[in-house]
């Protein structure tokens, strides 16, 4: 894979993140690509996930 379409995804997956973290929908997705929503997506689960165990934790 080339390293700018890679970038491209890490980037995607970054921002999915931040968007789970913070509390947003999932349909706030921005991307309109696959690849690209689908990394959207899974950094928004990981968050998802991250804040609903952390919660358990507590």
């Amino acid at each position: 894979m080339k390293r700018q379409k890679r970038d491209r995804l890490e980037r995607a997956h970054a921002k999915g993140y931040q968007a789970g973290l913070i509390g947003k929908s999932k349909d706030a997705c921005p991307y309109e690509m696959v690849d690209a929503k689908g990394q959207w997506y899974g950094g928004w689960r990981s968050a998802v996930e991250e804040r609903v165990t952390g919660l358990e934790t507590h």
